[in-house]
């Protein structure tokens, strides 16, 4: 259990580790789907993109506006109206982005971003009777978004051929004079130009959506193999805290070793259901597991409401011990009161089931060693002459009685009602004076079981 407990601690966190790298690469979103993802992705880079562009449009501006004042030989008004233009565009496509139009349909708004920076120049040139590629616009722009929105390549396409579409369409429609960028270029070596920048983009695209659509599903199968991991940790940890007590597993998952501790003032109780061996010929095997599961289900609540400790149960006989692994001072109380609710959940178990259980209960107090030993199957036991004599007291006790040693009853006359049994012969001890105990004592009233 050990083994196995650290095992799946050290596996769940190299996944944590992992998913936390992926989620930083991808900068992952709660989406459920890959396209979930990259519409998300593409709205937040497309943010990026427009606040980049409208600044970048505001500088040229800017040096413009200087032209007018200092150089009026190098001052363009068309290109100040191509500007505003488009800066007005930007600003309109920012807005429309923080709305629910503009999150549910990212794909147009990066159209509308590509095509305000590539074909409103065109516009203007095509208002002047010319048709002139634009070797600054259209690559600039080609690059920033496949650098900024490096997903979904049949988009970067449509938003190129949509630039050439118009520029071929407009010549044809308004029998456009074409003219070349440059006087050296020529229009095959212009073709070949444009042709190799959207190819780099496009495959620059293509290649890292196909890495992000693998690390996205990558990072969907460590989160699934994370929670699975996670789930497996949680229930060797309940496992384990079924076995041994909280504070003793924690220290042998730290340091997986044998554990042995001293306790000076412990009680140890031992019950037996009376007559077990017998009543088993009157029922069916899973009958009577069933009732017995029922009634020591019953037993375990109870020590769980007294802060007891459940050590084991072996047959029809239930072992619980207080004071231990926490020491407390009201261990000798918490014990007996064990005792006494045992006592009276047996009889309301009876009148509910119509059966006839009886049990024989046995105490002692004093000092006690516990802990664990072995390397598989282990248990959290005790050991020691208190341990013994509980077992005796039991053994040698009385049906629905509760007998306990003279040591107990030293430490709970003054709370609880007593009736001495006087001596009797105790198997390795000899003769020994016992009691049984009655129930608690309110202001010298005895208040029984039952």
């Amino acid at each position: 259990m050990t083994t196995t407990d650290s095992r799946l601690s050290e596996i769940g966190a190299f996944l944590q580790t992992n998913l936390k790298k992926f989620s930083s690469n991808l900068a992952l979103s709660k989406a459920q789907t890959y396209d979930d993802w990259r519409k998300h992705f593409m709205h937040q880079r497309l943010s990026l993109g427009f606040t980049l562009a409208l600044i970048s449009y505001f500088t040229f501006t800017v040096s413009e506006v200087n032209n007018f004042f200092f150089n009026r030989d190098h001052f363009h008004p068309s290109w100040v109206a191509t500007q505003v233009v488009v800066e007005l565009g930007l600003i309109i496509g920012l807005v429309i982005l923080r709305t629910p139009i503009g999150i549910k349909y990212p794909g147009w708004m990066f159209l509308l971003f590509s095509w305000l920076v590539t074909i409103t120049p065109q516009i203007r040139e095509s208002l002047g009777g010319m048709a002139r590629a634009s070797i600054i616009e259209w690559p600039l722009m080609f690059f920033s978004q496949a650098t900024l929105i490096p997903v979904y390549w049949p988009l970067h396409l449509i938003s190129q051929l949509g630039v050439f579409i118009y520029y071929q369409g407009s010549q044809t429609l308004f029998n456009l004079k074409v003219v070349l960028p440059a006087e050296w270029m020529t229009a095959d070596f212009l073709f070949l130009y444009l042709f190799w920048i959207c190819l780099i983009c496009n495959l620059s695209v293509y290649l890292y959506d196909r890495l992000a659509r693998s690390e996205f599903n990558s990072r969907q199968a460590l989160e699934k193999a994370y929670e699975q991991v996670k789930e497996e940790q949680e229930r060797s940890e309940s496992l384990l805290l079924n076995i041994l007590p909280h504070s003793i597993a924690q220290r042998l998952k730290l340091q997986p070793s044998t554990i042995a501790d001293s306790f000076t003032d412990a009680g140890v109780l031992f019950a037996d259901i009376v007559g077990f061996t017998e009543l088993s010929g009157r029922f069916d095997p899973p009958q009577l597991v069933n009732l017995l599961n029922q009634i020591f289900s019953e037993f375990d609540h109870l020590a769980e409401l007294h802060g007891l400790e459940k050590i084991k149960t072996i047959g029809d006989a239930y072992m619980v011990v207080s004071g231990l692994p926490i020491p407390h001072d009201d261990y000798a109380d918490a014990i007996a009161n064990m005792a006494l609710d045992m006592q009276r959940t047996l009889k309301e178990f009876n009148l509910k089931t119509q059966q006839n259980f009886h049990i024989r209960i046995g105490i002692a107090t004093g000092p006690v060693v516990a802990g664990v030993i072995g390397i598989k199957k282990f248990i959290y036991d005790l050991w020691g002459d208190t341990v013994n004599i509980a077992s005796r007291m039991e053994s040698h006790g009385i049906a629905d009685e509760i007998q306990v040693t003279e040591t107990t009853y030293l430490v709970l006359k003054q709370s609880y009602l007593f009736e001495k049994r006087g001596l009797i012969k105790v198997k390795g001890k000899g003769e020994m004076t016992t009691y049984l105990l009655k129930g608690k004592q309110t202001q010298g009233v005895p208040v029984t079981t039952g």
